[in-house]
């Protein structure tokens, strides 16, 4: 068995590559129980958590585990909020084959599940993206929205402008021939955009969804809670929604619940999960005027492709 770092793991996936594999694996017979995310502290929705996330397919079977503890950076700036680790063992013998740093696969799958479900939803041609972050994900998400769509401008909105001038300096480095630029007006920003993808901590809605305009493709990846949301209850019922992993969502995501508990919309209505559209179950963007929402909350068959596609160009070098 072998063990593959952050570093390495950042070395070796590229986004179209990472992209076409999830999508031809979400398109085949996989296993993913829901996950199980465990509260340390009873008291709180918010507290300290451990989870534990399986899955399988015909290449592997994946365990990924991650701990989540908000205070630590604010405990000692050395320590992260997230730490995560993902094991793969053989589909077929059931032999180990790799630990694997999850927190970068995170990363890297996170975006590109958000990506993938662009290629569906979004218009073929998006050429304008917003993007509501500054953490660590931000620039994951602007490199991979631009890698199925041909993205021209990118605009990057946050609360704390040094931050914002990070992601944009990131995401620079890594395409020039893209225009990035920071959002100085934030209803301007989001009328103006073709895709907005929202990758924040913000326990309310980020926008007024009156401003999103007819044909947008809308992304939400940042929140994980039953009682917080990125959008308002209005975008949910003006747009087709669609989610990563219905089991997942339905459990998880304040963005479908909180209008499900206020009476104004029904989990029957979200137009399907992002296996449907890879098996061609199911259609995507219907028309050119067509509002659009994407859901996710992560999968652990995304952890596992990851992980096996870093494993599968590595185990050569060990």
């Amino acid at each position: 068995m072998i063990v593959i770092n952050a570093e390495e793991v950042h070395h070796t996936l590229n986004f179209p590559v990472l992209i076409a594999e999830l999508r031809d694996t979400f398109s085949k017979p996989a296993g993913m129980p829901q996950r199980q995310v465990y509260s340390l502290d009873e008291a709180t929705s918010h507290s300290d958590a451990f989870a534990v996330l399986p899955s399988w397919n015909e290449k592997a079977i994946a365990v990924k585990a991650f701990t989540y503890f908000p205070e630590n950076p604010v405990k000692d700036q050395q320590l992260e909020s997230l730490y995560s680790k993902i094991m793969i063992f053989d589909r077929k013998t059931g032999v180990p084959q790799a630990l694997v740093d999850g927190t970068s696969v995170t990363y890297w799958r996170t975006a590109a599940i958000s990506a993938l479900g662009s290629s569906y939803l979004s218009r073929k041609d998006s050429n304008k993206l917003l993007i509501f972050g500054t953490g660590n994900l931000a620039s994951f998400m602007a490199l991979a929205h631009a890698s199925v769509r041909p993205i021209t401008q990118i605009t990057v909105w946050g609360r704390n402008q040094d931050k914002a001038q990070a992601t944009i300096e990131k995401i620079r480095n890594k395409r020039p021939d893209i225009e990035v630029t920071l959002s100085k007006n934030l209803e301007h920003s989001v009328r103006e955009a073709d895709i907005i993808s929202c990758a924040t901590g913000s326990p309310t809605p980020l926008f007024n969804s009156d401003w999103v305009t007819p044909g947008t493709h809308t992304d939400f990846v940042g929140n994980h809670n039953q009682d917080r949301r990125e959008c308002d209850s209005k975008l949910i019922l003006r747009s087709a929604v669609y989610v990563d992993s219905k089991i997942n969502v339905f459990a998880e995501a304040g963005e479908l619940l909180i209008p499900v508990s206020e009476g104004e919309y029904q989990l029957e209505s979200v137009k399907g999960e992002l296996a449907q559209l890879c098996k061609g179950e199911i259609q995507g963007r219907e028309d050119e005027q067509q509002i659009t929402l994407f859901k996710t909350v992560g999968t652990a068959l995304a952890d596992l492709v990851g992980a096996q596609l870093v494993y599968s160009q590595l185990k050569h070098h060990f």
